[in-house]
């Protein structure tokens, strides 16, 4: 049988332990992104706006509906009932008018209409953007508190047997019966921390199923491990990536240049629009008149004396210029900001991953593994042994979360860029 130092000893090297939970189906990051493009109704609600906006550009440059015109013309009032043969002047008409803007307006109205659209067919791709970023975060969210979870499953055992050492120790007078009620006291707080992070866990997983638009209790299996991807890119060079493919920046510089057709459309309302005018007359011949048909032509047009309120127009549009434009500086400005920011902080995790993995947890798992000894031998007190298993604890746990922020960040810098993780590497 082993002894009760031996066993304490294996419990703590753990080269070997059994999951507490059963086993969960391993999830795969891209069908979920694959599912929250398709179903996402915030998405769709996105598209059927642009379509909205699209068939609308599509009417902006088209005529107005001709007019038909039918009247009875200079019937005598004496006999308003006969159309013809008592009077020369008494005439049937038909007549068709159309309205034609000044020159150049149509073009310009459908170019102020597809600028809009196509702003809003990008903010389809950057609310696209948004959605696969939280997607990903929320993942490696779950897949911290699963690590998490681990670690506290791993703990209760450790503290499991530290309580059994203590007790064989007290039990021989070699311990105190304090040592025991410590240890109690440190696997009740893991139970703490365990039921935390399970209700945590339960928290990510509705947010993933809303994101995924489906019933919010569906579950969410397993997430298997993963290297942190290597950066090869400068600040400069996806700030430059970002100016040439971010959809809010091609959504604002639409916004921008609808703006310039709008001072162009303003400029043409000083400028009259025609109305066109076609009539043929039917006339009936009397005594003294053949009654030949006649036909007439005509243009009428306005007259822009309104000029405060086409001065206004003109004010309006340059006022969206600048504020699309100011926009657009704002946004270029954000992005430089939030690559050198997520660049800095992907850093930080980077090497913090490699100081844990190469230096401080091994240096904490032989720190414990010498107080383990140290206990035995009555070298060290319990709460020794306590915040050895409690240091190696918390440098595991950094260890998940700094991994788990690396991919957050690189998810925010995708964002960001406005390309996927293969373009942001390339």
């Amino acid at each position: 049988m082993k002894t009760a130092f031996a066993i304490l000893v294996t419990v703590v090297l753990y080269a070997s332990i059994a999951p507490a939970e059963e086993t969960r189906q391993i999830e795969s990051l891209s069908p979920l992104i694959t599912a929250a493009l398709a179903n996402n109704p915030e998405l769709k609600s996105s598209e059927a706006r642009w379509q909205m906006f699209a068939s609308k550009a599509k009417q902006a440059a088209a005529l107005e509906d001709p007019m038909f015109m039918f009247k009875l013309q200079n019937l005598l009032a004496r006999q308003p009932f006969s159309t013809g043969g008592n009077d020369p002047q008494t005439a049937k008409v038909i007549g068709i008018t159309q309205q034609l803007p000044f020159w150049g307006k149509r073009a310009i109205r459908q170019e102020v209409a597809g600028l809009e659209a196509e702003s809003y067919k990008w903010t389809i791709e950057e609310r696209k953007l948004e959605l696969v970023r939280m997607v990903k975060e929320t993942w490696y969210q779950i897949w911290a508190v699963d690590k998490g979870l681990e670690i506290v499953d791993k703990n209760l055992r450790i503290l499991a047997d530290f309580v059994t050492i203590a007790e064989s120790k007290y039990s021989v007078g070699q311990g105190v019966q304090q040592d025991i009620y410590k240890a109690g006291l440190e696997k009740s707080k893991m139970l703490d921390m365990q039921i935390t992070l399970k209700q945590q866990r339960k928290s990510l997983e509705a947010n993933l199923n809303y994101l995924l638009y489906r019933p919010g209790d569906t579950p969410v299996g397993a997430i298997a491990d993963f290297a942190l991807p290597e950066l090869s890119r400068t600040a400069e060079q996806l700030n430059k990536t970002a100016l040439e493919k971010r959809p809010r920046i091609k959504s604002l510089t639409s916004l921008a240049n609808k703006g310039l057709a709008s001072h162009r459309l303003a400029q043409k309302e000083f400028y009259p629009d025609f109305n066109l005018s076609f009539e043929y007359m039917f006339r009936e011949a009397s005594m003294n008149d053949p009654g030949y048909n006649m036909f007439s032509l005509g243009v009428t047009f306005n007259l822009p004396f309104q000029q405060e309120r086409r001065k206004a127009m003109l004010t309006e549009s340059t006022s969206e210029t600048s504020m699309s434009t100011e926009e657009l500086n704002s946004q270029k400005n954000s992005i430089s900001f939030a690559i050198n920011d997520a660049l800095a902080k992907i850093d930080r995790r980077k090497r913090l991953v490699e100081l844990y993995k190469g230096g401080i947890i091994p240096q904490a798992e032989q720190s414990l593994e010498s107080a383990v000894i140290s206990y035995r031998v009555n070298k060290v007190d319990f709460l020794s042994l306590l915040d050895g298993r409690l240091s190696l604890f918390n440098y595991e746990r950094e260890l998940y979360e700094s991994q788990a922020d690396y991919m957050m960040q690189l998810a925010r810098l995708e964002a960001e860029v406005g390309v996927d993780e293969a373009e942001v590497n390339k």
